[in-house]
C-alpha cells in the first residue's frame, strides 16, 4: 500500500485536480484508490444527514472531496473522505473556530490512521488545504499534520508567476521539516505562464533543477477540467 501526502504552493495551485487525476490513472491500471481530504472549508449544506462517527456538520459536502471520492475504489462513503467539513471559505482553523470545534493534529493523525488501517488500497493520497503552512490551529498547521504520520510528499505547483519562489520555498520547507518529496506536478492555472513555449520550457527546466524530485507530469490549462482529462498528462511510474 503506498501512501502519499499531497500539498500544494498555494490555495488554487490545482490540488484537487492532480490527486483526482493520479487516483484515475490508478484505477486505469486496476489498482484500488482512496482520496482524502481530512478538513476541507468552503463546503455546501445538502439534505444528507451526518457520516461517520457523526463527525462535521450535519449535510456539508466540499466540492474538493466529492471529487476525490468519486475516484475511491472500492467506494467509501463521504464522512470517511472528509471527516471535518465547514461552510465558511476561510481559512480552515477560523472555520473550526467559528464553528466551535478544535482541529488537533493528534486526533487528526489518529483518524487518519485508523482510516488506513480499515481501508487499505493500492494507492492512497492525503489531500491537505491551500499550502504546507496553512494554519490547523493556532499552535499547528498541515505541516504538522503530514509529519505525524510519516508521510512521502507530492508537491503541486500552480504554475503562474511567481511560482518558481512558491515551489521552491515549499520543497525547502518540506524537506526541513525531515519529510521525503517524493515528487512534483505542475498545473497551469494562468493560461498567459505558457503562452511563450521557449519561456515555459525554461521555467520547468528550472523547476525540474531545482526541486530536484521526479516530475509527474505537467497538467496545460484546460477549459473543461476533469480528472480523466488531466490524468493524461500524469505518471505514477515515478511514485
Amino acid at each position: 500500500m503506498s501512501v502519499y501526502f499531497v500539498t500544494g504552493t498555494n490555495t488554487d495551485a490545482g490540488k484537487t485536480l492532480v490527486t483526482s487525476a493520479l487516483l484515475y490513472a490508478a484505477r486505469q491500471q486496476q489498482l484500488s484508490t482512496l482520496g482524502l481530504k481530512p478538513v476541507a472549508s468552503g463546503s455546501e449544506y445538502t439534505g444528507q444527514g451526518l457520516g461517520k462517527e457523526g463527525l462535521g456538520k450535519e449535510g456539508l459536502r466540499n466540492s474538493d472531496a466529492l471529487a476525490l471520492q468519486q475516484q475511491s475504489v472500492p467506494p467509501v462513503d463521504y464522512a470517511t473522505v472528509n471527516p471535518f467539513a465547514f461552510a465558511p471559505a476561510i481559512a480552515p482553523h477560523l472555520a473550526a473556530m467559528e464553528a466551535g470545534q478544535a482541529l488537533e493534529v493528534s486526533d487528526l493523525s489518529r483518524l487518519l490512521r485508523e482510516t488506513l488501517a480499515q481501508t487499505p488500497r493500492d494507492l492512497t493520497l492525503i489531500e491537505g488545504a491551500g499550502g504546507w503552512r496553512v494554519p490547523l490551529s493556532e499552535q499547528a498547521d498541515f505541516a504538522d499534520l503530514a509529519m505525524a504520520l510519516e508521510l512521502p510528499v507530492i508537491l503541486v505547483v500552480g504554475l503562474t508567476l511567481g511560482c518558481l519562489n512558491h515551489a521552491r520555498l515549499t520543497a525547502e520547507a518540506i524537506r526541513a521539516d525531515g519529510l521525503v518529496l517524493a515528487g512534483w506536478a505542475g498545473s497551469v492555472v494562468d493560461p498567459a505562464f505558457a503562452a511563450n513555449a521557449d519561456r515555459f520550457k525554461a521555467n520547468i527546466a528550472h523547476l525540474n533543477a531545482k526541486l530536484a524530485t521526479p516530475c509527474l507530469g505537467i497538467i496545460p490549462h484546460l477549459d473543461a477540467p476533469s480528472a480523466a482529462t488531466a490524468a493524461l498528462y500524469l505518471s505514477l511510474e515515478p511514485l
